[in-house]
């Protein structure tokens, strides 16, 4: 490996000792020599760019909660030199820092257009101007009084795929939230709710991170919650059951053929194992000579039996007295 190494060398070493090779490198000299002073005219060249500049709120109380919605940056447009403004142009910027104290007026945190003006040239430098910056002003309201706690109802309008079922309550993480005003809430306000959530098809229990509907001057915490639908496949199951005679006189017997019928239903999987009691059964007094045979009811389904059938649905029957 180091005979291949000395021998590359060698003859690197050669090209660029040869006439044709020290060309090349003056020529690359050249190049280099161009485009520094490209770099140079480029930077003292004027320019207008657009940044977003984050911001943070510093020194607030914590009795303070903010109402209105702070801004996460500012997008200001500034035109300067590229060398003024190279610091800017590479990494993440760093936000501009806004004091609490400094800016509050009575119940709410105010920077003007002058204000904000002022603290974005300090933020670039002197010899940058400040072209534009939206919003050009901010004004967020605050409160110090506690909060209310109201009740939290999911709205959704959800549809499992077929032979899926929805196998539980739509719950959010919280039961409640807690509204903040500057002004009293008023008296009627006894729960929010989440943005609609409206969904089909679905085949598995899932979670959506959706929002609390916003009122006008209120601020709701959270925000935001995460709703859970519980999916669960259906299942066939099939099982038989014996046949029971209502209103049967004393001393007095009704025999079926057959005994049992067989019941099929869908059953979410989580209940696959349980049984509920369900009952067959025919009506002596639907009886007659005339009739060979006598109709199978059932008695009440649990609910989370689903697409009920049952086999067979009428049965034959003889009559035997005990006397």
């Amino acid at each position: 490996m180091n005979e291949k190494t000395r021998k590359i060398q060698e003859k690197v070493t050669a090209a660029i000792k040869s006439s044709r090779g020290q060309n090349v490198l003056l020529y690359l000299l050249f190049v280099a020599v161009a485009f520094v002073f490209w770099v140079f005219l480029s930077l003292d060249t004027e320019v207008q760019r657009d940044f977003d500049v984050p911001v943070e709120l510093q020194d607030v109380p914590d009795s303070v909660t903010v109402i209105g919605q702070v801004p996460q940056s500012l997008d200001v447009s500034v035109k300067g030199k590229d060398s003024q403004l190279i610091r800017f142009l590479w990494g993440k910027l760093s936000p501009v820092k806004l004091k609490w104290q400094d800016n509050v007026e009575g119940q709410a945190l105010v920077l003007t257009h002058q204000k904000l003006d002022s603290r974005m040239r300090e933020y670039f430098g002197n010899g940058v101007q400040i072209v534009s910056c939206r919003p050009d002003s901010l004004r967020i309201p605050f409160t110090t009084q506690p909060g209310v706690k109201v009740k939290l109802m999911v709205q959704a309008d959800i549809h499992p795929n077929l032979q899926y079922i929805i196998s539980g309550p739509i719950t959010a993480n919280v039961d409640s939230v807690t509204l903040y005003s500057v002004t009293d809430l008023p008296h009627n306000l006894k729960y929010v709710s989440t943005e609609p959530i409206v969904k089909s098809n679905l085949k598995d229990t899932m979670r959506y991170e959706i929002r609390v509907k916003p009122i006008a001057g209120v601020r709701i915490i959270p925000e935001t919650v995460t709703v859970t639908v519980p999916i669960e496949p259906l299942i066939m199951r099939k099982r038989f059951v014996g046949i029971e005679v209502e209103n049967l006189p004393d001393e007095t017997n009704l025999i079926t053929f057959p005994s049992k019928v067989e019941i099929s239903y869908l059953v979410p999987m989580s209940a696959y194992n349980d049984d509920y009691p369900v009952k067959a059964y025919v009506d002596f007094r639907a009886a007659q000579p005339s009739r060979k045979k006598l109709a199978v009811s059932l008695s009440s389904m649990p609910v989370i039996y689903h697409n009920i059938s049952f086999t067979p649905d009428s049965v034959e029957y003889i009559i035997e007295n005990e006397k």
